[in-house]
This record gives C-alpha cells, structure tokens and sequence, in this order.
C-alpha cells in the first residue's frame, strides 16, 4: 500500500521519513535531501567561480561559516510565525529533523552574512552573490524534494494530472476543511488529494537556474544575477505560496509573510537589475 501516489500520473510510493538508523540514532531524508542540495550547490557555486578566475575557495569556505546561521535563520522564521504552537512547546523549538525551516529566513541571514564576509575577505560583494545565486537555486530545487519524504508544505485539493495523494493518517499538519471534504478513497485507507507544491517550486527553480545561465551572456555589472534571481524566484514563490496550506500567517493584516517578501523580492529584483545595469560597473 503506498503512503504516497499521483493517480493520473499511475506513480506510486511507499516512503518513510527515516532513511536507517546509526547506532539507533535515526537519519531522516529530510537531512540527507538538504544535506545533498548544499553540496550540490557548492559544486555549481565552485565552478563558476573557476569560470570567472575566482579562487572557488571563497565559496566553501563562506559555506563552512554560513550554514549554521542559515539554518538558525531558517528555523528562527518559520518558529516566529507559528509562535501560536512554539510558545507552548519551547522544547520543539530546536527539534528541525522532521522538518519546519523556511528558504526566505535562511535567505536573509545569508546575505547578512554574506556582507561581513566579503568585507572580512575584500573581495566585491555583488560579484560575491552573482556567484552564490547558482547554489543558492541549485540547493532549491534538489531540497524542495525534503518536503517530499516529510509529507509537508503541501498545497490544496486539485485534480490536476500532477495531483499527489497522500495517506491521511501519515500527512503533516495542517490539512485544510478543503482537503477533508475531498478525501479520497483507495487500498481501502483515506488519501487527501493535493498539489505536490514541492514539485512545483523545484520545476520553477530549474527555470531560474537556466534564466541566470541565460543572462550571464548579457549581464553588464556584478549583482544583476542576484537581483534577477530575487525578481524571478519572488514570482513563482508567490504563486506557489497562494497554493500551500501550511502558510505563516502575519496575524494582524491575515497575509502570508511569504508572499510579502515575495512581492518585496521582485520590486527590488527589477529595480536593482535596473540599476546595476545604469549605475554599476564591473
């Protein structure tokens, strides 16, 4: 019986979180997964650099000094809005192996990051980042499929070819009225019937992948390709997120903190692309 199947696409799973255990200690895909796409974006970072006679040594060892705080970030945005839970449960604040970290707080603390680094190093920041950005893509689309063996960040009902479903008892929280009207019925268990919203963003993140490669050609100044990247990911993040059901809520205005910065993302994408393009010199 698969926990996991796309109907229409006849592709069925039967997927665990945990991938085997070291000496009782449980390690769980979702670890491996990101674990994969940061060395994965490590090595396209790298050889851009060597491409530019960059010494690709500024890329590991940024990340040897990033990864912790990105995490932290990441973990820091998602705890801060679903507060309504963590301030009851402080204890499952630091408990990230089954998941609930989120790309824009990791983001964020990156470029800060990022800023001291290249200070520290004197090297140029905006160049810097046009070379980041590979990985940063990269590391996107191979860890979006963590959300995958989590069974999580799932969107709403469709019947769409792509839709996935997913064994109720085994889908993580929360799981809309929506989804529960429409439960579907096989291998004699209860499926709930979704968009498979990681399989969305990690399609859209080739396509910005190859949009960067694209664009290089024509790049003029250093930190087109990383306003590029804000302005591309920004939109297909907010479509994405209009999706999901799992949404970090700002309570006060009851919109998506993602698709804020989404929106916030791609104005200053476009207006920084423009001004590197008129200001800005290699």
């Amino acid at each position: 019986m698969p926990n996991i199947y796309f109907p229409y696409l006849n592709l069925s799973f039967n997927i665990s979180p945990i991938a085997f255990k070291v000496f009782g200690i449980a390690i769980y895909w979702y670890g491996i997964i990101i674990t994969s796409g940061i060395i994965c974006g490590a090595l396209i970072s790298s050889y851009m650099a060597k491409k530019e006679n960059v010494n690709p040594d500024i890329i590991t060892d940024f990340i040897m000094y990033d990864i912790i705080f990105a995490l932290i970030g990441a973990r820091a945005y998602y705890v801060a809005f679903n507060w309504d839970y963590y301030h009851a449960n402080l204890g499952q604040i630091i408990n990230t192996r089954q998941g609930g970290i989120a790309i824009y707080g990791a983001i964020i603390v990156s470029i800060l990051v990022a800023v001291i680094y290249t200070k520290y190093k004197k090297i140029s920041f905006w160049q810097f980042t046009d070379l980041a950005v590979y990985g940063l893509v990269v590391g996107q689309i191979i860890g979006r499929y963590g959300n995958f063996t989590n069974k999580e960040a799932f969107g709403g009902y469709t019947e769409n070819i792509f839709a996935m479903r997913i064994l109720q008892s085994e889908a993580k929280l929360p799981i809309s009225q929506d989804l529960l009207n429409h439960i579907q019925v096989a291998f004699g268990q209860n499926y709930i019937q979704v968009h498979p919203t990681f399989f969305y963003e990690s399609c859209w993140n080739i396509g910005v992948l190859v949009l960067l490669l694209i664009y290089r050609k024509y790049r003029k100044n250093y930190g087109e390709l990383f306003f590029l990247y804000l302005a591309s990911y920004g939109i297909g993040r907010f479509w994405i997120e209009g999706l999901r059901t799992d949404q970090l809520i700002v309570p006060s205005i009851n919109i998506p903190i993602s698709q804020i910065i989404a929106i916030l993302s791609v104005v200053l994408g476009l207006i920084g692309i423009i001004i590197c393009r008129r200001v800005r010199k290699k």
